[in-house]
């Protein structure tokens, strides 16, 4: 199909580019912007005055929970879900049921989303076999069957020597390494950040220092191994430190963080609402404000959704039995921009942690909409209000603080590989 998107505020932070302009698709394929390419002709046409047109979203980090876990999300449903969002691929962590460690459990998530026409499959390969943290997946089979890296999902890697040999073989291959910080006895049986909120609830808190304690203890195995790392989930204004100076030391290491700590601190708790029951958790209002000043500045390289759906059951329980992890895909789009209108950054750099970042990281020719490039294209109303509901969102997923509340940016159309994918429902 020929597609010709015209009179857009078409951003692509990848070739710096902020105009308004027109968009031309052929065969699934960016093949102009601007003017029209000599001899193209559309088969639709799609008016797009008012609308911002970006490249489609890559999501670092979603669980669409299948397989092993079908009562809380499918693969159809959390894939058809994302491109409502305007997200065109999503990395799957390894935790699935069986865990991604064999080529085959791999290759069936990226056919299996392709049979669903829903957003495309990165998965991500398991480190250690059945996510054991002892003895090595085989990474090389992993790669070659289409995973974009490797990584041990939430689940600690105790054995020091395990995780440098880890890195090791990753690093030979030149695969990307997924980390989790998190020491899981630091961490213990905590529920939210330990601090004043949890005293005066009398919950038991995570400490930052299971976070930066485990980022210190595997930058030093980085640095002997020369592996390629990125560290998700970074919650602490120490963790933003020690990934900047790793940095500065040269060191090829990334981190994102989800965009909900961007926004939440512990002091949204509340009363013991287990929508804000979330791993890492919510930390201090001085965390929050470190975290969006990495991002601008670049020592946070993405943000991600971290959605991780969940049934009602799941979080109609007492705080510390209910499951952490907040549904995401849809609300990923509006709550990143929100970052501009918040003046935390510019439009085009807060597009550019979830389309062109997470691309780089992944060494994908995506994130852009250059000529020449699968035509992933998102188009939003910038201006148009909505509220995401429990009943309205396509995820399976009930579980999220911001239902019920009014955010600022719908998607309307989302391209994928030249396609119509998904088409905002006529509200009349």
């Amino acid at each position: 199909m020929n597609i010709a998107i015209i009179g857009g505020r078409v951003i692509d932070p990848a070739q710096d580019l902020d105009a308004v302009c027109s968009l031309f698709v052929r065969d699934g394929v960016i093949v102009g912007i601007g003017a029209t390419p000599s001899g193209f002709e559309a088969d639709h046409t799609i008016e797009a005055q008012g609308l911002v047109v970006c490249p489609g979203l890559i999501d670092l980090r979603a669980r669409v929970r299948e397989p092993g876990l079908e009562h809380k999300g499918t693969i159809e449903s959390e894939t058809r879900a994302a491109l409502a969002g305007g997200i065109t691929r999503l990395c799957c962590p390894p935790d699935t049921d069986p865990v991604i460690d064999t080529p085959v459990t791999a290759q069936w998530l990226i056919d299996r989303a392709r049979q669903c026409g829903g957003a495309e499959i990165l998965p991500i390969g398991a480190l250690t076999r059945g996510l054991n943290g002892t003895h090595l997946a085989d990474m090389h089979a992993l790669g070659r069957a289409g995973c974009v890296g490797v990584g041990n999902a939430a689940l600690p890697i105790k054995d020091t020597a395990v995780l440098r040999h880890a890195l090791e073989y990753a690093s030979g291959l030149g695969l990307l390494v997924f980390l989790t910080p998190e020491d899981p006895w630091l961490a213990g049986t905590g529920v939210v950040h330990e601090g004043r909120v949890a005293t005066r609830l009398g919950l038991t808190g995570i400490p930052e220092s299971a976070e930066t304690i485990e980022i210190a203890r595997t930058l030093m195995l980085i640095e002997e191994t020369g592996a390629r790392a990125h560290f998700c989930g970074i919650s602490t204004a120490r963790g933003v430190a020690l990934i900047a100076e790793a940095k500065r030391r040269g060191l090829a290491v990334s981190a994102d963080t989800p965009i909900h700590q961007l926004y939440f601190t512990e002091d949204d708790v509340g009363i013991f609402d287990t929508n804000y029951r979330l791993r890492p958790p919510a930390r201090t209002a001085a965390d929050r404000d470190a975290l969006r000043d990495a991002v601008a500045r670049g020592v946070i390289d993405a943000l991600c959704s971290d959605h991780l759906p969940h049934e009602e059951d799941a979080k109609e329980r007492p705080f510390s039995d209910a499951e952490p992890g907040i549904a995401g895909l849809e609300t990923l789009l509006p709550l990143t921009v929100r970052l501009a209108e918040l003046k935390a950054l510019t439009l085009k750099d807060a597009l550019a942690t979830i389309t062109t970042r997470p691309a780089t990281l992944l060494g994908l020719a995506a994130g852009t909409l250059a000529v020449g490039r699968a035509a992933d294209i998102c188009l939003y109303d910038p201006v148009a209000e909505w509220t995401p509901t429990a009943n309205s969102v396509r995820t399976r997923g009930r579980n999220s603080p911001f239902y019920g509340t009014s955010m600022r940016g719908q998607v309307v159309t989302t391209i994928q590989g030249g396609r119509i994918a998904y088409e905002r429902p006529d509200p009349t």
